[in-house]
C-alpha cells in the first residue's frame, strides 16, 4: 500500500519507523514500512458470498462450497500465525460474515496477539452484527464501495447494495469499530471519485484505500475496463489533491492506494517539485516499503488452505496448511518465492530498466495476464520515460 497521507502530509517519518525496527510489534499504521519477513495474511475464509461482483478475484457465488478449512483446522492455522508473530490476519471471502464461526475465530486471533480485521461488502452488517464484531476483538472493517449508488449497485449486481453497505459502515462506526472504504478504480467508476471523497468527509470515515484493477478472477475479463495511462495520472492527481485538502481541513482520514506501486514514484515526484527538502526522506520510506510485497510481506491463504504469494495469485500454490504449518511454508525454498524476494533481478522491459524498480517492482499478475510472462513490465505503469530514469 502507498500511504498518500503519510507521504504527502508527513504523518510518518523515517525516525518513527526505525524506532520499531527491532520491536516484535509494529503499529498498524507503520506496517507498510516494516522490514520483517512476517507477512500480513489475507485468509479467504470462504468462497461463499451473498453478492456476485463483477471484479471478484476468486469468482465467489452464494452457495455452499466443499473442502473449506474446518473449524479445528482454522484454529490450528491461527495458532501457528500467532506463534510466528504475523502482524495482521485479514478475514476475507467471499463474504466472511457467512462463515458461522467467524466471531469465535476472530476472538481467538485477538486473544493470541494477532490483529484481526475483516474485509466485507458491508451488506450484512447491522447494529447487532457490529456489536459482535466489536466484542470479538476485530480491530478494523474494510467495506467495499465502488462508486456512487447507481454505479456501486451495478458492480455488485444488486439494487440497494450501496445503501446497505453505507448502513454497515455507520453501524460499525457507531459501535466503536474503526472502518474504512475500499474502492477499486476503473474506467466506469473513476468519475465517481469526487463523490466518494464527499462521502468520506460527510460520514467521518477514517480510512480510504483506492485499489487499482488487477486482472484476476472475474477481474481478468476486465482488462479492457482498466483506466488509460492518462486517466491514471489524472486519478492520482485528484487523490493527491484531496488528500492534502482533507488534511489541511483537519479531517482525520488516512488515504492510501494499492496494487500499483508506481503511485509511490508519482507522489515522490510531486514532493520533489513542491517540497524538495523532504525528497530524501520520502525515498527512504519508499525503500522501507519495498514496492510490491507479494511473497514477502504479504500472503494469501484460500478457503481450502492453499498458500499463495498474494490474493490474486490463485493459480500458484506454495503449499497447504493442512499438510504443513504456514510458518514453514512461508520460509521454504519454493522457486517462485525465492525470485519474489529478489524480484529486481528478474524484471524485464520497462520494469527492468526502471531506476525505481527497488521501490516498485510492478504487478506480476497483470504482466502475466497481458504478456504471458510474470517478469515482463507492468502494463498498468503510467510513468513517463523521464520519470522512470530520474
Amino acid at each position: 500500500m502507498i500511504g498518500c497521507t503519510k507521504l504527502l502530509c508527513g504523518t510518518a517519518t523515517v525516525s518513527e519507523v526505525i524506532k520499531y525496527n527491532n520491536a516484535d510489534s509494529v503499529p498498524p499504521q507503520l506496517l507498510q514500512f516494516s522490514d520483517k519477513n512476517r507477512p500480513l495474511v489475507v485468509w479467504n475464509t470462504t468462497n461463499r458470498c451473498n453478492l456476485r461482483c463483477k471484479h471478484c478475484y476468486i469468482d465467489a457465488e452464494d452457495h455452499d462450497y466443499r473442502n473449506e478449512l474446518s473449524h479445528e483446522e482454522a484454529i490450528e492455522f491461527i495458532r501457528d500465525l500467532a506463534a510466528m508473530k504475523a502482524p495482521v490476519l485479514l478475514f476475507s471471502g467471499g463474504e466472511p460474515l457467512l462463515r458461522k464461526d467467524l466471531f469465535e475465530l476472530g476472538q481467538l486471533a485477538a486473544e493470541l496477539g494477532l490483529r484481526p480485521v475483516i474485509s466485507s461488502n458491508g451488506t450484512l452488517i447491522d447494529d447487532e452484527t457490529a456489536k459482535k464484531i466489536k466484542k470479538a476483538g476485530f480491530q478494523y472493517v474494510g467495506i467495499s464501495i465502488d462508486g456512487a449508488p447507481e454505479t456501486h449497485d451495478d458492480f455488485r449486481n444488486k439494487k440497494g447494495a450501496f445503501d446497505e453497505a453505507i448502513k454497515g459502515v455507520k453501524a460499525c462506526l457507531n459501535n466503536g469499530v474503526k472502518t474504512g472504504l475500499r474502492f477499486t478504480v476503473n474506467k466506469y467508476n473513476q468519475k465517481d471519485l469526487p463523490e466518494i471523497f464527499d462521502i468520506i468527509k460527510r460520514e467521518g470515515i477514517p480510512r480510504f484505500c483506492m485499489y487499482h484493477l488487477v486482472y484476476a478472477g472475474r477481474g481478468e475479463q476486465m482488462k479492457d475496463m482498466d483506466t488509460t495511462t492518462e486517466e491514471k495520472r489524472e486519478i492520482l492527481e485528484l487523490v493527491s489533491r484531496k488528500t492534502i485538502e482533507l488534511h489541511n481541513q483537519g479531517v482525520e482520514v488516512e488515504i492510501l492506494t494499492t496494487d500499483n506501486h508506481a503511485d509511490g514514484i508519482y507522489l515522490l515526484n510531486q514532493i520533489r517539485s513542491r517540497q524538495p527538502e523532504r525528497s530524501d526522506e520520502i525515498v527512504r520510506l519508499l525503500e522501507m516499503h519495498g514496492g510490491c510485497s507479494a511473497g514477502t510481506k504479504f500472503a494469501n491463504v484460500d478457503p481450502q488452505g492453499n498458500v499463495h504469494p498474494c490474493q490474486f495469485w490463485q493459480d500458484y500454490s506454495v503449499g497447504n496448511v493442512r499438510e504443513k504449518p504456514f510458518s514453514e511454508i512461508w520460509t521454504s525454498d519454493d522457486p517462485l518465492m525465492i525470485k519474489l524476494r529478489e524480484k529486481e533481478k528478474h524484471l524485464t522491459g520497462k520494469c527492468g530498466h526502471c531506476q525505481h524498480k527497488a521501490l516498485c517492482g510492478g504487478c506480476r499478475i497483470r504482466a502475466k495476464a497481458v504478456y504471458g510472462d510474470l517478469w515482463a513490465e507492468d502494463p498498468a505503469c503510467y510513468l513517463t520515460a523521464e520519470e522512470l530514469s530520474n
